[in-house]
């Protein structure tokens, strides 16, 4: 479990909860796969996919890293700290439709960033 006691930004306790929720989400799937009938083309497919998430997952937190603010805090806010935009605006003394924009246009960096 993470604690925030002020020793670290704000970004990175919120990457570290990213970090621990995608590795709980890869346990419970793994729970459901069976090995028992899989053959080894399917072992190395699943290799080969892991790790292609992994670079994903490394190119995803990089775009992160280097989005502007507030894109980078808002997009933070609302995907890893669940915020409604109704809080994420007044955190920003803005307005709503403000909070969805700036998020979209965040989302849509990091889309791009991908491709």
């Amino acid at each position: 479990m993470v604690h925030v006691n002020g020793s670290c930004k704000l970004y990175v306790w919120l990457c570290q909860i990213a970090k621990n929720t995608y590795f709980t989400l890869y346990q419970k799937q793994k729970r459901y796969t069976t090995t028992d009938d899989t053959d080894v083309h399917d072992l190395t497919l699943d290799i080969e996919r892991d790790y292609l998430d992994k670079e994903e997952l490394k190119r995803l937190h990089f775009l992160l890293h280097n989005l502007s603010e507030p894109f980078k805090e808002v997009f933070t806010l609302r995907v890893f700290g669940e915020l409604p935009f109704t809080q994420i605006a007044e955190l920003f003394g803005k307005t709503d439709s403000w909070a969805r924009s700036i998020f979209y246009r965040a989302k849509k960096q990091l889309q791009e960033g991908l491709k």
